[in-house]
């Protein structure tokens, strides 16, 4: 290899690794925005004069919005420049954690999580695919991975800091600094991400069609759904599980968010790099380790020291999981339907949050009928489904070998 095509190569490196760093960025803020209110459910709650079940819904009716979002607004601006819609995606997420800062009623709050989640859904589900085109086929898996850090590393510092500042100087403050980090956001995106973005070519409302007629595809969107969703049954309520089962004061709820999101930064990590060559076998044993912990911390819950052990090792695998369902289902779709990548990967981003909404609304009837300390094995359950299922896609992706 000559040594001017090795220094291309290498100033491409550094172009795409500063690439995934500027959608990284952003997905610290968008990722601190969707999980923040796990932290501060008690204070909106009480600020708002509501209960723990209807504060929930913060949780669920954004993920419904993402759900929504996602599949719909990829489609609508297939044809829009990516660099363009990654930087107007923020400027939307500044202006609803704006709105939800300035609300004084859970309806308003609602509107404004639900109208922020808009940007959420695409910007995961196009940036996953600008990621995977940024590095060689056989990094793909990682590259995914190193985007979605942000969502993890924002679980290791964003919610446990937007935790303390909602606790500090009232949850307002909280949504006013992750607007903030929406314009650090845009700023990182317009400065980083190249203008050359590769385009994926505009796909015909037919060729969409097909990704909801694709037995795989479909299979592999209904596997995100229960593994990713199942760990939400219990962790959109782990702030109350820590103070009312295990029996933390709420100082010590933000310093075990920190204890959880490193756990959660750790696995992304592994995960990413478990999946590059194999996704399927990866996912199934994410899922069975999962739904393992998950039945286990049901258990260990009201110990604080067994608990806490138990807690770290769901972050681990609560996560890890992230890059091998994103890459499966990118994979499938260049596979199945080439011309309809971005749609296929917004679906998966859509069912991701499917998982969570239904997760959220699972634990709340949990909480309402059998209690708190009902809501890790219910999840576990959910997470055996998707190891049924990834055990059968897998069965029939062998057949085709």
């Amino acid at each position: 290899m000559s040594s001017n095509t090795q220094s291309a190569n290498q100033t491409q490196n550094k172009g795409g690794t500063l690439a995934l760093l500027a959608l990284a960025i952003s997905a610290f803020g968008i990722g601190t925005t969707e999980f923040v209110p796990v932290g501060l459910l008690s204070s909106i709650a009480d600020d708002l004069s509501i209960s723990i079940t209807l504060a929930g819904l913060l949780i669920s009716g954004y993920a419904i919005g993402v759900s929504i979002g996602a599949p719909v607004l990829t489609a609508l601006t297939s044809n829009m420049n990516r660099k363009t819609l990654l930087m107007s995606l923020m400027v939307l997420f500044i202006v609803g954690n704006s709105v939800a800062a300035l609300s004084t009623s859970f309806t308003v709050l609602f509107i404004a999580r639900f109208i922020t989640a808009f940007s959420h859904g695409i910007f995961f589900s196009i940036g996953a695919t600008i990621a995977a085109d940024l590095v060689p086929q056989h990094k793909r898996a990682s590259a995914i991975a190193f985007m979605f850090t942000g969502l993890t590393v924002a679980t290791v510092t964003g919610v446990p800091l937007g935790t303390f500042i909602g606790q500090a100087f009232g949850w307002r403050a909280t949504f006013w600094g992750v607007a903030l980090l929406g314009l650090i956001g845009v700023l990182s995106s317009a400065i980083l991400v190249p203008k050359n973005l590769k385009e994926a070519p505009p796909a015909k409302f037919s060729e969409q069609l097909k990704i909801l007629t694709n037995g795989k595809l479909i299979l592999a969107f209904v596997i995100t759904g229960l593994g990713y969703g199942g760990t939400f049954v219990a962790f959109t309520y782990l702030s109350p599980i820590l103070e009312d089962i295990t029996g933390f004061s709420a100082n010590w709820v933000s310093m075990i968010l920190v204890l959880y999101g490193l756990a959660v930064a750790i696995g992304n990590t592994i995960g990413g790099k478990a999946s590059n060559k194999n996704p399927l076998k990866a996912l199934f044993w994410m899922f069975v380790f999962q739904a393992i912990i998950l039945f286990i911390l049901a258990v260990t819950a009201p110990f604080k020291v067994l608990g806490l052990i138990t807690i770290f090792f769901m972050g681990l695998f609560a996560f890890m999981n992230v890059p091998a369902l994103q890459i499966l289902v990118v994979n499938l779709a260049e596979k199945y339907v080439p011309s309809a990548v971005n749609v296929a990967s917004a679906l998966n981003i859509a069912a991701f949050n499917v998982g969570i909404a239904i997760g959220s609304f699972v634990g709340g009837l949990v909480v309402d009928s059998i209690g708190l300390e009902h809501t890790p094995w219910v999840g576990a359950v959910m997470v055996v489904g998707a190891i049924l299922l990834t055990a059968v896609l897998r069965s029939m992706e062998r057949k085709e070998e």
